[in-house]
């Protein structure tokens, strides 16, 4: 059996002499007889010979259509075949164009000259071009591109990371980005401006701004990354900046993978307006961007505003529609701050008493030159207030007495000396100063014992007589506001209007306004979770208000089977846990999450693990 043919032997070389070169020579052959005859020729030279009789020029042929039916076919192949023949021609020796072509001087002139062409520009020329580019390999791009040296990566970096950090530096403290010397001789390093390539930089306001929002976008990944999947609770507020455009701040707060409360400012949003649908719009935008679904929502926190908690309409209403569960709780220490505001404007001696103050305090605190006279007027005693984080004007009222009596004797302007006489009269009235110890009282205990009127009594008239203020008699007659009648006033004694019209009617309005703000779901909400603090021992812990709690306030967070396991788990959790060592002398809820992270506990009682994180998220 023969050796198999592979292509090569198709296409080998043959070694040819002059005389097959001349016995194939087209110069030997009558091209008449070829023309006229072109069916004795093969085949393959009888398409070759049609093609010299069909138009060159794309442009000038003939549509396909135009041809007769049927020759269409052998039309479109003669096409095909002179462009395949005419590429091949120039690829191949002159020896091999006489053996495969006996024609060749026919083809030269008719066919492979016309497609080559005269023009540099041909397409051809172009192709051949191409061609030899693309076979020049020195000359490809990749080696073409400048290689950058060691010294000059490290340069580029450093240009780099000396804008990143001036960027994070400026915008830390708030200042322009744009200096006053922008030109090549003002102070730079040696690898910046003119001395760095044209691409490279950053000194562009756009690049800047992009340097600027990765920080943001990789702060906010963090976070993310952070959160995981646990639950978080939001909190929302909006205020103007200074270029009178309504931002909304969206804070969230979360217990992270090792038991750490976090509360984290997310996002700054530009908003069109301030009513709820639309705050509730940017708020679900922020969150799926960063795919926090918002159905992990636990908890909404806002401030007193009708539109943020709103029963019907509000953000607070808005949410409760899709998160059933996301329970609003203002936070507390606001709520109170609302509260006793709202108090002290009810009571019209208490509002007058507060804008008297104000004016005291603005007459004080006028120019840098007063406020450093009432430190030197009781230096030693303001230094204590300071230290211990307490500087009321009880503290320092003689001070503030012996300030306003030298501005009253040597005040620049008679402006200064009758405001200054006014805000001393007020202030050594007893009347001011039974109001100043009342709000103290109030606003610092907020819990006044059965005894509280004699004691806080005793306490301003004390504080007056070491001061030399005028005490009124208490059994004497009050003289009444304008519009009461004579007789009203003949009955209105001093003590009378000092303990009711004002201490009680303080206290009914405080009272009145406390059980309007703390509505009953929040705080039942609150005190069931203060059954898992463990201060004083784990005094409060009770398993069936515990489970009552997750029963009534998060029984989509729990299957039906896991709340018949965590009673066990809390039953296994007051033997074990609540008598380790570890678990001794904790004082607060997040730190015993912390604790029961630490120790690997979390995994054992996992259950209430996760029940101690929900609580957590409250914004209290």
């Amino acid at each position: 059996m023969g050796k198999p043919k592979t292509i090569d032997a198709f296409f080998k070389k043959k070694n040819v002499n002059d005389s097959e070169i001349n016995a194939h020579s087209p110069l030997n052959s009558d091209m008449s007889t070829i023309e006229q005859c072109p069916s004795k020729l093969p085949r393959t030279h009888q398409e070759v010979v049609d093609t010299t009789s069909l138009e060159r020029d794309p442009g000038l042929r003939p549509q396909m259509w135009e041809y007769p039916v049927n020759q269409r076919d052998e039309i479109r192949r003669a096409y095909l075949i002179a462009g395949a023949y005419q590429c091949y021609f120039e690829s191949i020796s002159f020896q091999e164009q006489r053996i495969i072509f006996p024609n060749f001087n026919l083809l030269c002139s008719k066919t492979f000259l016309g497609h080559v062409g005269k023009d540099p520009n041909s397409p051809h020329k172009i192709a051949e071009k191409a061609c030899h580019d693309l076979s020049n390999q020195s000359q490809h791009i990749d080696k073409l591109i400048e290689k950058k040296t060691s010294q000059e990566i490290e340069n580029s970096r450093l240009r780099l990371k000396t804008s990143i950090d001036t960027v994070r530096w400026l915008t830390f403290q708030a200042c322009a980005f744009r200096g006053n010397d922008e030109s090549i001789s003002s102070k730079r390093s040696r690898v910046v401006l003119e001395n760095a390539p044209k691409n490279a930089q950053y000194t562009s306001p756009k690049i800047q701004k992009k340097i600027l929002h990765i920080f943001p976008s990789k702060v906010r990944s963090a976070i993310r990354e952070d959160i995981g999947d646990a639950k978080f609770c939001i909190i929302v507020d909006e205020a103007r900046d200074e270029s009178m455009r309504e931002q909304m701040a969206l804070i969230l707060i979360f217990v992270n993978k090792d038991g750490f409360i976090r509360k984290r400012c997310f996002d700054l949003v530009h908003v069109r307006d301030t009513i709820a649908l639309t705050l509730k719009k940017e708020i679900c935008a922020v969150l799926s961007r960063h795919n926090l679904n918002i159905q992990n929502i636990r908890d909404q926190g806002y401030d007193g505003a009708s539109n943020m908690r709103g029963e019907w309409n509000g953000l607070k209403a808005l949410f409760l529609k899709d998160c059933p569960y996301a329970y609003y709780v203002h936070c507390l220490a606001h709520q109170l701050q609302l509260a006793l505001i709202r108090a002290s404007r009810e009571v019209i001696p208490i509002h007058q008493s507060f804008s008297k103050l104000s004016s005291i305090v603005n007459t004080i605190g006028a120019s840098c030159k007063r406020h450093d006279e009432l430190q030197s007027n009781q230096a030693d005693d303001i230094a204590y207030l300071i230290f211990i984080d307490e500087n009321d004007l009880l503290k320092i009222f003689s001070a503030t007495c012996t300030l306003l009596i030298n501005i009253i004797s040597r005040g620049a302007t008679s402006s200064q000396r009758g405001d200054a006489d006014t805000a001393y009269d007020v202030m050594t009235t007893f009347e001011f100063v039974f109001i100043l110890h009342l709000m103290k009282e109030i606003m610092g205990i907020t819990d006044l014992k059965e005894d509280g009127w004699n004691s806080l009594l005793e306490n301003a008239k004390s504080f007056c007589e070491r001061r030399g203020i005028d005490i009124p008699y208490m059994s004497a007659p009050y003289t009444a506001g304008r519009g009461q009648s004579r007789e009203s006033q003949d009955l209105i004694t001093m003590e009378h209007h000092y303990r009711v019209d004002i201490f009680n009617a303080a206290i009914d309005s405080q009272l009145q306004e406390l059980n309007s703000r703390f509505n009953e779901q929040p705080t039942e909400v609150l005190i069931l979770s203060s059954t898992l603090d463990p201060k004083d021992a784990y005094k409060s812990f009770k398993i069936e208000d515990i489970c009552n709690f997750v029963e009534k306030f998060y029984p989509q967070d729990f299957s039906e089977e896991e709340k018949i396991h965590l009673r066990f788990q809390l039953q296994h959790y007051e033997l074990d846990i609540l008598q380790h060592p570890d678990f001794q002398n904790i004082s607060t809820i997040s730190e015993l999450c912390q604790r029961l992270s630490a120790t690997r506990k979390s995994a054992i009682c996992y259950l209430i693990d996760r029940l101690i994180r929900l609580v957590l998220t409250l914004p209290v």
